[in-house]
């Protein structure tokens, strides 16, 4: 068996084949900085942009206007650690291997973004979740900070008062307000984290991921956050608890364990989905915090900021909070947002359908670099800069989902806390289980239309714009059996064309590629 450091010498030779060498990053500007902030689990359509009324996130908003942004941007997989392996790699979880939260240490490839940050002089930093594959001697600096607190001794008073309260809360909920004020919530520590250390670069273009372990359980804020979007203000859910039974039987298995291992949820659904509001709003003064900093130290004018989420959160959809089952677009949508040098600002969403592994490719292009060899994700940046690029290689887009194997369903033993699924306190509850990840489902999203297959030939298809919560199933409507066929098409000629071409021939074979990695050109 390849380690994977042998599978990286192993890689390397066949790397080296490439047909554009030197003409990626062309009209790149000269080593810009790079910032991509992820938030962990933000839903995308709870954004005003995306006609929310509740305006959560004015400042992410009005960035997003100066910039590029997308409606049709999707992760690789709606669970952290696979979306962010598939981020940093630019290959679908499919090919790295890691299908689920317990497979990183899997993670299979040719080079990352620090790999190639590195080779071209950039300085690196890892600040807050990291979750992923990276580890601390790959980055110049590494201030990792998780769901339960910061991973380091030496912490101020206050961030350590804080990360005991926050290791109570057992990754559930917070009814009330959050003690010790902002300058405690981590969000605002990764912040002056990032500000410290930016001051430390010197001469050297830097990237830095700023990972934000929020709006993520355990729900949680302080005021004013807490009081801006009280329960009764919330708009109501376009689902409920009662269309459980027709998203199937994964959806009520989840809603069981939940209730298990959080008693009372459902009564606190309301106050529950307020909380998360009011994250997303100390996330947003964050964000302008930093953005703000960067002016203040004239740095602001080269540097390229990514604005991003790993995966959503139902936040209320079908009575269900976090994440768990299926490719619903309240998990598989994201928000993804680009501002910076050679960016060409649009105040309406991009038409394009990206991915979360398209990030990788866009920076090896703004770098000046190849893109590595085993990369599955297409170059954004001419599209960023206004320029023309294949429409039709953007008309869809495709996620990933399951660990494999076949389903557990009700017949199954349900020992929820046995298997670990619930803890015996009756407090935590880990919604990536065995139940509700089992099996294997690809997504298609095209236009309007969105299907999702399994590997037993299960099928549903909706139209975005009429079911916005997908709740009519119609793959199996005659009426719809020309766009069910299209689709099913699409979603082939997808699985593909992401088939891993890792290893590339050795000899003799040429390796041909895209210039920008497109695959449908």
């Amino acid at each position: 068996m390849i380690s994977l450091c042998d599978k990286k010498l192993f890689f390397g030779i066949a790397a080296s084949i490439s047909p554009f060498s030197g003409i990626l990053g062309q009209d790149s500007p000269k080593s810009p900085n790079i910032i991509i902030i992820m938030a962990d689990q933000l839903r995308a359509d709870l954004l005003q942009r995306e006609q929310y009324p509740l305006n959560t996130m004015p400042f992410a908003d009005n960035l997003a206007k100066n910039g590029v942004w997308f409606d049709k941007a999707y992760t690789a997989a709606p669970a952290s650690g696979p979306a962010r392996v598939s981020m940093l790699t630019g290959r679908y979880p499919g090919a790295t291997h890691v299908r689920s939260n317990h497979n990183i240490k899997d993670a299979f490839y040719n080079k990352d973004l620090f790999d190639v940050a590195r080779e071209k002089g950039y300085a690196t930093a890892l600040i807050g979740k990291n979750h992923s594959h990276l580890s601390p001697d790959r980055v110049d600096y590494w201030s990792a900070y998780n769901h339960d607190g910061q991973d380091s001794k030496d912490k101020s008073e206050l961030g350590n008062a804080f990360d005991k309260y926050l290791k109570t809360l057992d990754m559930y909920a917070n009814m009330e307000p959050s003690p010790y004020g902002i300058e405690a919530q981590l969000p605002y520590r990764m912040v002056d984290d990032a500000s410290r250390w930016i001051d430390s670069v010197s001469g050297k273009p830097f990237l830095m991921w700023l990972s934000i372990a929020e709006p993520h359980n355990p729900y949680q804020t302080c005021e004013p956050y807490y009081s801006m979007f009280p329960p009764g203000s919330l708009p109501e859910m376009r689902s409920s608890a009662g269309d459980m039974k027709s998203k199937g039987e994964e959806y009520e298995l989840l809603s069981e364990m939940m209730g298990q291992g959080h008693v009372g949820y459902q009564r606190d659904l309301q106050r529950l989905r307020s909380v998360y509001h009011g994250m997303l709003r100390m996330i947003d003064d964050q964000l302008a915090r930093l953005v703000n900093e960067l002016k203040e130290k004239h740095i602001y004018d080269n540097t390229i900021i990514v604005f991003v989420a790993d995966h959503g959160d139902y936040a209320g959809e079908y009575g269900l909070m976090k994440k768990g089952v299926g490719l619903d677009d309240a998990i598989a949508r994201i928000p993804m947002q680009w501002t910076g040098p050679g960016i060409k600002p649009s105040a309406n969403p991009h038409k394009a359908h990206v991915n979360i592994v398209d990030i990788f490719p866009t920076i090896c292009e703004v770098m000046g670099a190849d893109i590595p060899v085993g990369v599955q994700g297409r170059s954004l940046w001419p599209m960023l800069q206004g320029k023309e690029y294949p429409e039709k290689e953007f008309g869809s887009v495709m996620v990933q989902d399951g660990f494999g194997g076949m389903y557990y369903t009700k017949e199954d033993a349900t020992d929820y806390k046995e298997e670990g699924a619930v803890g015996k306190k009756g407090l935590f509850f880990d919604e990536l289980n065995t139940w509700t990840q089992s099996g294997t489902m690809r997504m298609l999203r095209k236009g309007d239309w969105k299907l999702v297959y399994d590997m037993d030939g299960n099928g549903e298809l909706y139209n975005m714009k009429n079911d916005p919560s997908e709740l009519d199933n119609l793959f199996g409507n005659k009426e719809y059996s020309d766009i069910r066929n299209e689709m099913i098409e699409t979603l082939l000629r997808w699985d593909i064309s992401t088939q891993d071409p890792l290893p590339v021939p050795r000899n003799r074979y040429r390796f041909k590629r895209n210039e920008h990695n497109y695959m449908f050109r």
